[in-house]
C-alpha cells in the first residue's frame, strides 16, 4: 500500500500526535494467527473502527493542538519512561473523553486477587454503550523484527526474549482468563495491538504473513546502512515521529529506529553482535 490512514501527521504538538497514533492507528495485525493455540478466545478491533472513532474525535484533537495543557497534565502523570506505559495512558485519556466515543470505562489498572495472591490485573474495563456489553481490553505497543522463515516465534523484540508468539500466548493464557471482575461479567474480550512491525530489507518475502495488518505501515530493518538520508528518531517519536525533524542527518548509526528524510520510511538499524575476544594468558 501506498495510501495509508495516517491523520496523526497533521497535528503540530508532539503529544497530541500521539494520542491520534493511539487512536487511530490499526492494530498490527488483523487476525488471530492460525499457528496460536487459543486457550481463552479474544477478538482484534478492525481498522474501519479505529478510523470511525478518530474522526468522532478529531476535533478535539484539533483543539489540543491549539492548547495541550490538559494532555500534558495528564501525561505527567506517569513517572516511567516506558513506551508501552505512555501508550496506555494515552488509551486511558482518550477513554475517559467518554463525549466523544460510545464507551463508559468502568475501570482501569484492575488488579485481580485470590486470597493474598495476585492471579493479574486488567487495563481497561469498558461498557460499550451501544451493545450493552461489558469488555475487557488488554492494550500494548510493540515492535517487532521478522528474522529467518517469518513464523509467529521469529518476531523478536527489542529484548530477544519478547516475541509476537510470547506475546500473543500472554494474551490468551493469562489476561484473557478472567469472566467476572467487580460483579460485571466479562462478555467480549479484545487486544489492542498497535506499534510497527519490520521486515528484513535484504530479504524481503514475495507475500507477507495472512495476518499482518496491510493497512498499517511497515517498516525496515537491517544491520546495514540504507544510501538514503536518514536520522535517528528520540524514543518517544516511535509512537509518532515529531513534526520537525528532531536530529541531524545520522552519519553514526547506533542500534535504533531511524526515519528517512521527507518520507515516512522507517528502518530500524541493529548492530551486529560484536565477536567474543578473549584475551589468552602467554
Amino acid at each position: 500500500m501506498s495510501n495509508y490512514f495516517e491523520p496523526w501527521l497533521v497535528f503540530n504538538t508532539p503529544i497530541v500526535r500521539q494520542l491520534a497514533f493511539a487512536i487511530a492507528s490499526p492494530n498490527i495485525i488483523h487476525q488471530i494467527p492460525t499457528e496460536l493455540s487459543c486457550q481463552y478466545s479474544f477478538q482484534l478491533h478492525d481498522s474501519a473502527m479505529w478510523q470511525q472513532l478518530y474522526q468522532q474525535y478529531e476535533g478535539r484533537l484539533q483543539q489540543l493542538d491549539q492548547d495541550p495543557t490538559e494532555l500534558i497534565d495528564f501525561i505527567k502523570q506517569l513517572k516511567s519512561t516506558r513506551l508501552g506505559l505512555r501508550f496506555e495512558y494515552l488509551m486511558w485519556f482518550w477513554l475517559k473523553d467518554h463525549a466523544f466515543h460510545h464507551f463508559q470505562l468502568l475501570g482501569h489498572s484492575i488488579q485481580i486477587f485470590q486470597g493474598s495472591q495476585t492471579l493479574g490485573e486488567i487495563d481497561f474495563l469498558i461498557l460499550n454503550q451501544k451493545t450493552q456489553q461489558v469488555e475487557h481490553w488488554e492494550v500494548a505497543l510493540k515492535y517487532y523484527l521478522a528474522e529467518a522463515d517469518f513464523q509467529l516465534k521469529h518476531w523478536y523484540g527489542l529484548n530477544r526474549q519478547d516475541t509476537l508468539l510470547r506475546k500473543l500466548q500472554h494474551f490468551t493464557s493469562k489476561q484473557f482468563q478472567f469472566q467476572q471482575v467487580e460483579n460485571h461479567q466479562i462478555q467480549q474480550r479484545y487486544a489492542v495491538l498497535k506499534g510497527q512491525l519490520y521486515y528484513p530489507a535484504l530479504h524481503f518475502p514475495k507475500q507477507l504473513n495472512d495476518w499482518v495488518n496491510p493497512a498499517r505501515r511497515l517498516g525496515l530493518w537491517g544491520n546495514h546502512i540504507p544510501d538514503q538520508k536518514f536520522y535517528r528518531i528520540q524514543r518517544h517519536e516511535w509512537i509518532c515521529p515529531d513534526l520537525i525533524q528532531s536530529s541531524p542527518t545520522a552519519y553514526w548509526w547506533t542500534s535504533g529506529l531511524y526515519k528517512q528524510e521527507n518520507e515516512h520510511v522507517f528502518f530500524m538499524y541493529r548492530q551486529h553482535h560484536l565477536p567474543d575476544i578473549r584475551v589468552q594468558k602467554v
